[in-house]
């Protein structure tokens, strides 16, 4: 969210950054809704300050016995105060119209980023590694015998429709070791620390990271009003919100795995076979909390922390810097990770490290003390998939894959599954 001062200081370079991610210019609209509020406080004020006058000139003119102007001033202290009733209430409508604007735009692009208009745009940051060769045609995730034998889509979508699956056996056990593999690679060797958030927040949670007003539609609601999360992210980011911190506390870095929940609306046809693209998925979230200059820098190492558990298996993967125009809606700038999967013969998305510079710490009032001990500044946020666990599954799955069905279980994940080798046929 944006400061309007600070649009009305820089109104070129508002509009500027908005045109990069493909929006019209704004800066003209926001000032003329700030001009109509501020010309109503002043309006206010003035009100106030001659009804206090006025107040005044009633007891001066009945101690001069001139009733007639006494009764004229009461009567412009009786329509004064009628005016301030009304305009109270105008003033909070004119305050939430201007809010709800400037909570409507995205975050504006830091100047390294690509300017493009979707993900054509996205350009090769670094890579790792190389494809795996397999000596037979690769197949995707869930036409693998051992995958297909652990991933029940039918029930699934007896129980609860369709985009969901049901994991069970070996594969369930996988998944699960993918997640505690993860979650201890990040708070033994990364620095994060651990978090068990709720799974449902309020609307003024949902509101703090930017998921709300714009998005309701890609979210869950429960019929008491709370949210289903999207992303731990939601949840991580929001405990700073209303929150004063001291400099020397920061970085705080948190972490959790937790389950995620998505309508994907807008999505209808894409990725429809296997669990490419679920409504409920498991993801390990990774969340930092900064001062303003040290915001740029962890995003680096949020994204390295990232690459770390691809690296760890063995998994071929390319960075992406994404372009203006495939931007989330409160990054500055964003790296996707994107993994091969052989069985699709194609990179997908994996993980997705964002800066969100002050963005969501506006939002969510959420301050620090700088070196002065004095100054508060709104604090810098980052967030990043550390990794989604369901797609870090499909990935082995399909790197993994023998000619006969079976998997092989990577080095780092073979503790978490006691000491197996591989799973499917029999082993």
């Amino acid at each position: 969210m944006f400061d309007i001062k600070w649009i009305r200081e820089n109104p070129q370079e508002f509009d500027a950054g908005l045109q990069k991610r493909g929006v019209a210019p704004l800066a003209a609209s926001l000032i003329a809704l700030d001009e109509k509020r501020r010309s109503h406080v002043a309006r206010v004020q003035e009100a106030q300050q001659r009804r206090n006058a006025a107040s005044k000139e009633i007891g001066v003119a009945m101690g001069q016995g001139d009733t007639a102007k006494a009764d004229s001033l009461k009567a412009e202290v009786g329509e004064l105060k009628s005016f301030l009733g009304e305009a109270e209430q105008t003033e909070r409508e004119l305050t939430a119209e201007l809010n709800d604007a400037l909570s409507r735009i995205p975050n504006l692009p830091l100047d390294d980023v690509p300017v493009g208009s979707d993900e054509a745009g996205n350009v090769e940051y670094r890579s790792w590694g190389e494809k795996r060769e397999l000596d037979f045609d690769p197949k995707e995730h869930f036409e693998i015998a051992a995958a297909a034998a652990g991933m029940d889509f039918d029930n699934a979508a007896k129980i609860a429709g369709a985009r969901f699956v049901i994991l069970k056996g070996e594969v369930a056990r996988l998944e699960r070791s993918l997640g505690q593999f993860m979650l201890d690679m990040h708070t033994n060797e990364h620095g994060y620390v651990e978090m068990q958030p709720p799974l449902l927040v309020n609307d003024a949670t949902m509101y703090g990271t930017g998921q709300l007003p714009k998005f309701a539609e890609d979210l869950f609601q429960t019929t008491d009003g709370r949210w289903l999360i999207p992303t731990a992210e939601v949840p991580l980011t929001n405990m700073v919100r209303d929150e004063i911190l001291e400099l020397k506390d920061l970085p705080l870095r948190m972490t959790a795995l937790t389950s995620c929940f998505r309508s994907e609306a807008g999505s209808a046809g894409r990725d429809t076979r296997g669990m490419l693209r679920q409504h409920q998925f498991n993801k390990v979230e990774l969340v930092s909390i900064t001062d303003r200059e040290s915001s740029i820098d962890e995003l680096e190492r949020m994204l390295g922390c990232a690459e770390k558990t691809l690296q760890a298996l063995g998994l071929h993967y390319r960075v992406m810097t994404l372009c203006t125009g495939d931007m989330g809606f409160g990054a500055r700038k964003t790296y996707d990770i994107e993994v091969w999967l052989p069985g699709q013969g194609a990179y997908r998305e994996i993980s997705s490290c964002s800066v969100c510079g002050d963005f969501q710490g506006r939002r969510m009032n959420a301050r620090y003390r700088d070196a002065d001990g004095k100054t508060l500044r709104h604090v810098h946020t980052l967030n990043g998939s550390g990794v989604a666990v369901g797609r870090m599954l499909i990935a082995v799955l399909e790197n993994c894959q023998n000619a006969d069905g079976t998997i092989s279980v990577p080095e780092a994940l073979q503790p978490y599954l006691g000491g197996k080798t591989v799973i499917g046929g029999g082993a």
